[in-house]
Parts: structure tokens; C-alpha cells; sequence
């Protein structure tokens, strides 16, 4: 039984100015982040239950901005109120109901039109993060368009259509994540091993909690930073190897 299905340590969180902007793509908002040279390369940011507005997740977008790639985090929930670290556990599922992590293909499409027309991008790849991370999981299965993903501790459902996966994936775990099982992982090891056909990879941080990869430096602890830092280089080195 899990308390709280998703939550990490929202705790108290340094302010962070932004370096991006924020556009209106169609029907959904969208937080962006370039580079300060021309590049046709970008990355779409899945964010987690707290939205494309929350100070860690947009702190990601302009990280993976400083090296090189359009970055972009839409509105996955299309103007509804994400969860908040003061929501009561109990409606969880109920919210999850209304906000479920493999309904993102429309936005994404939506997102994809957008950088390859207004951006001139020529090569994507995607990373999510929680909730996001189930997305990306759910979006590599399905969207070809999409040159790689990163997923960061997303929840595995086993079904056997999880592992065909179109586009090399990486896939990130904390050690010490009360949301995921290491049986879990094991099992997506194995069934990977079984049905996938392109470049894979799985890496399990020693004593990193869910969410312990998008914290800002100085919401870090000291004992955490080493592998937080590790899981961002492995993240953009994923990305760089196919993007």
C-alpha cells in the first residue's frame, strides 16, 4: 500500500529565474527554452503531477537548452490544475483518472508540428520524469517520430505492447523509489531483452528516491548530488548519441 503514489520531497524549493519563454501552441501553452546559436535539434520535457509551470521541471528544459537542443515543455494537462503538494492523498486516483499519462499523443503531435514548422527542427527526442516518464514510455511505443527517449522513474504497467519499442530508450531508476518495485524493473529488464529490436538501456542510482534526478542545485543533498549529477550526464549522453 502506498501513501503517496507518486510524491517525493516537494520540501521547501529555492526560487529559479527562468531563461525561457512561454508560447501558445494551438490549443495548449508551452514553456521554451533555445540555445543562444541556431540548432535543428530538440527535445520535448514531459513534466511530472506538478506541472509545466513547477520551478524544477523548467530547470530541466533550460539544462538541456544549454546544450544545444530546442528545448520545449508543453502543457500535458491542457490548462487543468496539476496536482499540488498540498492535495490530499486520498483523491490521487480520482486525479489520476482525469489525467492519465498515456493520453499525450495529441499534444505531442501538436508539439512536434510546432518545432518541425515554427523551429526548423530536424531530429527530437523526449524525456518525462514520473508521470511523465510513464508518457515517454507510452510515446517511444508509439511515435516514431520521436529519434529517442529518456524515461525517468515512470511506473512500468506490464502489458506484453510495453517493450516494442521504435527508438532507442533509456530508462532511469532510483535505488531507494517506494513507487517502483525492483521486481518491476527486473521485469522490464527481461521482457526488453525479449521483445525489443532497438538500443536500450536501464540504470538503477544507488540511494536516489522518485524525482531525486530534476532537483536544482541548490535544493540538493550533499550526499545526492554525485548521483543526480550522474543521471543528467548519462540523460543528455543518451540524447546526444541518437539526437
Amino acid at each position: 500500500q502506498m501513501s503517496n503514489p507518486f510524491i517525493y520531497d516537494t520540501g521547501r524549493r529555492s526560487p529559479y529565474g527562468c531563461l525561457g519563454h512561454e508560447v501558445q501552441i494551438e490549443h495548449i501553452k508551452a514553456y521554451v527554452c533555445r540555445p543562444s546559436f541556431f540548432t535543428d535539434k530538440a527535445v520535448i520535457v514531459i513534466h511530472d503531477v506538478f506541472g509545466w509551470q513547477f520551478p524544477d521541471i523548467r530547470y530541466i528544459v533550460d539544462l538541456i537548452a544549454g546544450h544545444g537542443y530546442i528545448t520545449i515543455c508543453p502543457d500535458f494537462f491542457k490548462g487543468t490544475e496539476p496536482w499540488k503538494p498540498t492535495d490530499h492523498w486520498a483523491d490521487f486516483a480520482d486525479w489520476m483518472k482525469e489525467h492519465d499519462p498515456v493520453k499525450v499523443d495529441k499534444e505531442t503531435d501538436v508539439t512536434l508540428t510546432y518545432l518541425k514548422e515554427q523551429c526548423g527542427a530536424k531530429k527530437i527526442g523526449i524525456a518525462g520524469f514520473s508521470w511523465g516518464g510513464m508518457a515517454a514510455h507510452h510515446l517511444m511505443l508509439r511515435n516514431p517520430q520521436l529519434a529517442a527517449g529518456v524515461s525517468l522513474y515512470g511506473i512500468i504497467r506490464d502489458s506484453e505492447e510495453r517493450y516494442d519499442l521504435l527508438n532507442p530508450t533509456f530508462f532511469i531508476f532510483g535505488e531507494k523509489d517506494h513507487t517502483i518495485s525492483y521486481d518491476q524493473i527486473t521485469l522490464l529488464e527481461d521482457k526488453l531483452k525479449q521483445y525489443c529490436k532497438v538500443a536500450y538501456k536501464i540504470k538503477v542510482y544507488p540511494g536516489q528516491v522518485h524525482g531525486f534526478a530534476q532537483l536544482k542545485p541548490e535544493d540538493m543533498k550533499p550526499e545526492d548530488k554525485p548521483y543526480i549529477e550522474e543521471a543528467r550526464k548519462d540523460m543528455l549522453d543518451w540524447i546526444k548519441q541518437f539526437v
